[in-house]
């Protein structure tokens, strides 16, 4: 029996911007492997969308509050399942530009 997918919505707020934040996420993702994507947003913080088992979006979600090295993560504001989004649309993890 196949685990159940889960799509969950992510919005990562403090000092995420010009630190290697989308990169070290997407690595992070393609490890665990994690389907979805992230993108830099106009208000300073990163959306990410994440598509996986639930115990992997643990793991992933607590590496979100961590981030890379020069990050500073003050909030994850987190959302399961998106109106419009499915995961059978997404295969792979990519930045959003």
């Amino acid at each position: 029996m196949a685990a159940q997918m889960i799509l969950k919505s992510y919005v990562v707020s403090g000092r995420v911007q010009g630190v290697g934040y989308r990169a070290s996420t997407q690595i992070k993702a393609l490890e665990l492997g994690v389907h979805g994507w992230c993108r830099n947003r106009d208000d300073g913080t990163v959306e990410v969308l994440a598509i996986g088992e639930a115990s992997v979006l643990v793991v992933f979600e607590n590496w979100l509050w961590v981030g890379p090295g020069l990050a500073e993560v003050e909030h994850v504001e987190s959302r399961e399942g998106v109106e419009g989004d499915s995961a059978d649309e997404h295969a792979g993890f990519y930045i959003r530009y």
